[in-house]
Parts: structure tokens; C-alpha cells; sequence
């Protein structure tokens, strides 16, 4: 470690810390005072109140920010962890190319028809049309998810990748486990049953709000393809929530 990074304390993770925190709440305080973020090396520097109501209203703000630091910086932590595993998956798009990804999806869910109708015909199994139809929809839906995933990712910007791509690599990563679990009777405790579990719970402790788990109680039951539905609906929230934290991560450590 340098002199220099000792004096100032910006070695290890401290340093890193301290220096995630500073571009946090100079992105806060810019969004009221200009020239705040990262004006160490400009010219005109880093704008100051000078009024009485200018520095009331500027400490007022930045203790405002204080307190936001302690949500904002956990989720750029998330953010910056969940961008190091997306990156992995958009080197393997950007190797493969869209067409690419959309074939291997394709094949894999292939696969996976073709290795449930021989097993079905081995064990003498009689398949419902409805869950055929189920199997069928939802390979579509991954498939589809998986293409537009990556053309949204290398055709859109910002913007749209957080919107689009994320909620659909979500729907992407979801469906297929699921979707194996109702046609495979071995992984159901492995899949289905955690979901079921889950469900109760978001039902209990998040949807209780405004009565939304009792017009979901009166009006679904969760079996056969609605765990699908489940797992489609919740891919959007959190491939939302996914793409926030991950442009809150490159505000704080712009990815190179």
C-alpha cells in the first residue's frame, strides 16, 4: 500500500468503501446542486452554497442522502455481485451471437420434449392434452424469453436492457426447471414443492396489502401450469429490481 492511499485511508476495501459511498451521495446531492459529483479534477470545482437558505437547504439535503446510504449502498453490493454473473452470461451471448442462444434454448427445451414423450411411452403413460399443451406453451415462452433477452441486450440501450432484457433472461432461467419439475414426479419435491411454500409465504407476508392474496386465494389454484404463471409473473419484478441494482452498481464502479 502507497503512502499516499494510507494518508488518505483509501486502501483495501475501506478505501473502496469509502470511495462507493462518495460517488453515491455525490449522484444524490447533483440531483439539487450542480457540479457535485466527482469535481476533484475540474476547473470550476465543486459548487458550494453560499446564502444562509443555500446552506441550510444544501445540509438538510446531504444528512436526506445520509440516511439513503443506508439502502442505496446494500443494493449496489447486490448490484455489483449480480453484475459479475451477468457478465459471465452476456460473454456467452456475445460468443454465440443471438441466433446462437436462441438455438441452444431451442434445442434444450427439444430435448427435454423429446426425453419426456420416450419416457412416457417406456412407462406406458397417458399423457393429459393439457399438459402437453403446458409443455409445449412454456418451451415457446423460455425460448422466445431467451431470443428476446438477447437482442434486447446488444440491440437496446440502458433503458431498454433493464425494461426488457433482465425480466426476460429471468423468465429464461425460471420456466425450464418448472416446467421439468410437472412433467418429471422425481423433482416436484425438489421444485414444485419450495414454490408451493414460497407462494404461502409471499401470500402471507407481501400480497396481504390491499387484500391482493385473497383475490389470489378466490380466484387461482396453484397447480399444474399455474406454478409456471407463478414463476413468469415473478421473473418481471425481480428482472426489474436485477437491472436497477446493476445501473445502480455502474454509477457507483462504471464496468470497463
Amino acid at each position: 500500500m502507497s503512502t499516499r492511499s494510507q494518508r488518505r485511508g483509501g486502501g483495501g476495501i475501506v478505501g473502496a468503501i469509502r470511495a462507493d459511498v462518495e460517488r453515491l451521495h455525490g449522484a444524490w446531492m447533483e440531483l439539487v446542486f450542480p457540479r457535485q459529483r466527482g469535481r476533484g479534477h475540474s476547473v470550476m470545482g465543486k459548487w458550494k452554497p453560499e446564502t444562509l437558505p443555500q446552506k441550510i437547504g444544501y445540509r438538510v439535503w446531504s444528512i436526506l442522502g445520509l440516511f439513503g446510504l443506508l439502502i442505496l449502498y446494500p443494493l449496489t453490493v447486490v448490484g455489483l455481485a449480480t453484475r459479475f454473473y451477468a457478465a459471465k452470461l452476456d460473454s456467452t451471448r456475445t460468443r454465440l451471437g443471438i441466433v446462437g442462444v436462441t438455438g441452444l434454448a431451442l434445442l434444450g427445451w427439444g430435448l427435454l420434449t423429446v426425453a419426456w414423450g420416450v419416457m412416457s411411452y417406456i412407462e406406458q403413460v397417458d399423457i393429459p392434452v393439457e399438459s402437453v399443451l403446458a409443455v409445449a406453451a412454456a418451451s415457446g415462452v423460455a425460448t422466445f424469453s431467451t431470443a428476446l433477452a438477447a437482442t434486447c441486450t446488444k440491440k437496446g440501450g440502458r433503458a431498454v436492457t433493464v425494461l426488457f432484457a433482465y425480466p426476460f433472461a429471468m423468465t429464461a432461467l425460471f420456466l425450464p426447471p418448472v416446467v421439468a419439475a410437472l412433467v418429471t414426479p422425481s423433482l416436484e419435491g425438489v421444485v414444485l414443492e419450495p414454490s408451493y411454500d414460497f407462494a404461502a409465504w409471499a401470500l402471507d407476508n407481501v400480497l396481504h396489502v390491499g387484500g391482493i392474496n385473497e383475490i389470489l386465494r378466490s380466484n387461482f389454484e396453484l397447480e399444474g401450469a399455474a406454478y409456471a404463471g407463478m414463476w413468469l409473473g415473478i421473473s418481471f419484478p425481480l428482472g426489474w429490481f436485477l437491472g436497477i441494482v446493476i445501473a445502480l452498481a455502474n454509477l457507483v464502479r462504471p464496468s470497463q
